[in-house]
């Protein structure tokens, strides 16, 4: 039978009772009050009895620990399975997006109740990314395209995984320890994961540090960066205002924080004067030129592409699936990660022109700012 002990110098009421393993223990229930501490007591008894006689449900361990929180602080744990937390989300969508996203929502999330069967009605803490995996083939399987499924899984079935996520419900989004599938439909090039790209920032040396960090929490790409000018850069603003070479369109970027760090630590050159000196007005081809040195950087971080393209076998030229452009397609694939709306992602990367710029307000500023601290952190 559960008891009661007080230290004289402590507020608080220890619980004695007989844990699991059948062992006395002393433990602080935290509870001043004498008749709330001895429910709590008799709680953790009734729990430790059930395990001994290996009784001991989930369901009933959740209810105990849901009455517990709610005595001490007033408010219940919030449990839901897999199956309630969907169709909560997705009625919480009704209204605040436009009907075909609502549409594409409650579709993939059906499908994706229906691929669990009898686990949808597990905890949604118990979905793991073995079952992201398992749902991903399956649509692979069924025909559906690689480009097709990555874009389920990682912009739609992710987003009510980040949603329980920021509320507390989940500890992590299972979908992100899950790896798109290859797609060979864009030239077959392929993303940098967050610890590959950590790996050619260890390896880089020199202005190639800054570059690789330029290039996957800007999105811009290899010239841009390389021909970036000082006076491009508001730091009390926080933002790059750059003129992209390829498409003309001039771009207005938060300075991500971890960027922001390293540019700091440059010695800052005045007006048209090169962020990248050691980079600027170099050529892309050749052995030595930027592409080849950036691989170079990537052979010594240990990071190799597939091969697909060769001109004539192995004597012919090839392309790796992996280039300094896949910073590019790895900075909007971590924005679609965590959660970031397809419009914001295309304004952050370049889908903007002069007068879309012009007109941006400050709030929609702050939103551009709220987007980029969402990228992973790269250490230097």
């Amino acid at each position: 039978m559960a008891g009661l002990s007080k230290h004289p110098n402590s507020p608080f009421w220890t619980a004695i009772f007989y844990d699991g393993a059948g062992l006395k223990v002393r433990r602080s229930t935290k509870q001043k009050d004498r008749r709330l501490a001895m429910k709590t007591a008799m709680d953790w008894e009734e729990l430790a009895q059930a395990g001994r006689e290996k009784r001991l449900t989930e369901a009933q361990t959740r209810k105990v620990c849901s009455n517990i929180l709610e005595r001490a602080t007033g408010e219940s744990l919030h449990f839901h399975t897999c199956s309630d937390w969907f169709s909560e989300w997705v009625a919480g969508k009704r209204g605040a997006v436009a009907p075909k996203s609502l549409e594409k929502y409650e579709q993939v999330c059906a499908d994706f109740l229906r691929h669990l069967g009898e686990r949808s009605k597990v905890t949604l803490a118990a979905i793991s990314p073995k079952d992201i995996r398992s749902f991903r083939d399956a649509l692979s399987k069924g025909g559906r395209a690689p480009s097709t499924v990555n874009q389920v899984v990682r912009k739609v079935l992710s987003v009510p995984f980040l949603a329980a996520k920021r509320l507390g419900y989940i500890a992590m989004n299972p979908c992100d320890a899950v790896e798109s599938l290859r797609d060979d439909s864009d030239g077959g090039r392929e993303t940098f994961s967050t610890e590959q790209v950590q790996a050619l920032v260890n390896s880089a040396e020199g202005d190639w540090k800054g570059a690789i960090l330029a290039g996957f929490y800007t999105g811009l790409r290899l010239r841009d960066i390389t021909e970036m000018r000082w006076d491009a850069l508001d730091f009390e603003a926080g933002n790059i205002r750059i003129k992209t070479k390829k498409t003309g369109i001039v771009l207005m970027l938060p300075i991500q924080k971890d960027f922001a760090a390293w540019l700091k630590s440059q010695r800052r050159g005045i007006g048209k004067a090169p962020v990248f000196p050691e980079l600027a007005g170099k050529g892309t081809g050749g052995r030595h030129g930027l592409s080849g040195r950036f691989n170079s950087v990537m052979e010594k971080a240990g990071i190799k592409g597939r091969i697909v393209r060769s001109s004539d076998g192995s004597a012919g030229r090839q392309t790796s699936s992996l280039s300094f452009h896949s910073l590019r397609h790895s900075f909007v694939s971590a924005l679609a990660n965590a959660g970031v709306s397809s419009e914001m992602r295309q304004k952050l990367s370049g889908h903007a022109d002069d007068r879309s710029h012009a007109k941006y307000t400050h709030h929609e500023i702050a939103k551009l700012q709220d987007a980029i601290a969402l990228l992973p952190k790269i250490a230097l």
